[in-house]
């Protein structure tokens, strides 16, 4: 009798980006500034890479939400819609799988 193991599907992972959709692009903008900036205070000194990913997203995101946030220029609106889509994954840990023995 064989034992065959159900294959297993993929962990769905819901970030932020995708959870406040709906909601007004500056807002869901500053949800994941905040989310990147507490990642980045994580992020160990010597992991120049992803600090350095994470430092250049917030100062990109900081350039776009200088004015008013209620009333953004579609090319702002652009902007800040591709942002959240080009980072959505930053910052984001597989979780480890367990190491067959």
């Amino acid at each position: 009798m064989s034992t065959k193991k159900k294959p297993t599907t993929p962990k769905q992972h819901q970030n932020s980006t995708d959870a406040t959709r709906g909601e007004p692009l500056a807002e869901r903008a500053q949800q994941r500034r905040a989310e990147l900036a507490t990642a980045l205070e994580k992020i160990p000194p010597e992991q120049i890479r992803a600090r350095n990913d994470i430092e250049l997203a917030l100062a990109t995101v900081d350039g776009l939400l200088t004015g008013d946030a209620s009333h953004l220029t579609d090319a702002t609106a652009a902007d800040i819609s591709r942002w959240l889509e080009l980072n959505k994954h930053l910052a984001e840990q597989a979780s480890k799988a367990p190491r067959r023995a």
